[in-house]
């Protein structure tokens, strides 16, 4: 009788495992060839590289800009701890 249960509960673990393992390869080969279809039919449009904004003159006045405010924050953060 023990024997019986013992056998009957590794066959129903055993099927339970079977069709849990037989759904996730299903899922995985539908879920490839939904990406591979997907793919084809709408392709990814590449990238245009984009042209530099600012020219050269114009960065240098720029940085000089970001410097002085960067050292204005420097100099308020530092009066702030005093």
């Amino acid at each position: 009788m023990q024997e019986s249960l013992l056998q009957q509960g590794l066959d129903i673990t055993l099927y339970g495992m079977g069709i849990v393992f037989t759904f996730l390869l299903v899922l995985v080969i539908c879920t490839t060839i939904m990406s591979r279809v997907v793919t084809r039919l709408f392709p990814e449009a590449e990238p245009v590289a984009a042209s530099p904004v600012s020219t050269p003159a114009s960065g240098a006045a720029g940085d000089l800009r970001l410097r002085k405010i960067i050292q204005a924050a420097i100099e308020q953060h530092r009066n702030r701890r005093r």
